[in-house]
């Protein structure tokens, strides 16, 4: 004897998804979007006569980010010579 269990029922009832599809769109062909011709203004907003997509100081960026290097390594030797550096023990695998 085989158990059949009744098949479970959708939480929204299938007459109301056409009529919620249809709001759906209606909603979105009311949506109001800007014009698709370029604006008045030329040019990148963001530098100022440098070319396009250079914003700030680029070589100012890399010594900066060179500094941090330089330092972070200085901290680690300085460490690992605090610290004792090598403990004498059997290399790890």
């Amino acid at each position: 004897m085989t158990i059949t269990r009744p098949l479970p029922r959708p939480a929204v009832p299938l007459a109301a998804v056409p009529g919620a599809v249809a709001a759906l769109l209606l909603r979105a062909s009311l949506a109001v979007a800007e014009s698709p011709t370029p604006a008045a203004a030329a040019g990148d907003p963001r530098s100022a006569g440098q070319g396009p997509g250079l914003v700030g100081d680029p070589l100012a960026a890399i010594a900066f980010v060179a500094l941090i290097a330089l330092v972070s390594i200085a901290i680690t030797i300085a460490y690992v010579r605090s610290t004792g550096g090598s403990r004498g023990g059997p290399a790890a695998p």
